[in-house]
């Protein structure tokens, strides 16, 4: 059961607050999941400080997203959702830092974070 906020966010692409997450500032060692699934997304060495307000990484975890384009705004931007649920979780955009150059937004709402001293959750739904 994920919150009504969060679900907006996963199945109606609504979009937090920037700087309304907690995860924005988690600088731990661990693994991001689904807030909806479980299935995990992100891991921390991947985090990074973008200065946009949310939670952004320079890759997914192979697998773990599909993308689409989203045409909701004035210029086309690539939507990726959670490849197990379809939870959207945010926007990718070509402006991360190297060696990649991708910065992967994600609404923290979407997300479950994991110390990496945990054992990962089993998936859900």
């Amino acid at each position: 059961m994920v919150s009504p906020a969060a679900f907006r966010v996963l199945f109606e692409s609504e979009t937090e607050r920037a700087g309304s997450s907690p995860l924005n500032e988690e600088k731990r060692d661990g693994t991001f999941v689904c807030a909806a699934c479980y299935l995990p997304l992100f891991e921390s060495a991947h985090k990074y400080e973008s200065g946009t307000g949310w939670p952004s990484f320079t890759q997914p975890i192979a697998g773990s997203m599909q993308t689409k384009r989203d045409f909701v705004m004035l210029i086309p931007r690539t939507e990726y959702h959670c490849a197990r649920c379809g939870g959207h979780q945010g926007h990718v955009f070509n402006d991360g830092p190297p060696p990649l150059g991708k910065r992967w937004c994600n609404n923290g709402l979407a997300l479950r974070f994991v110390p990496g001293s945990e054992p990962l959750p089993a998936l859900r739904g």
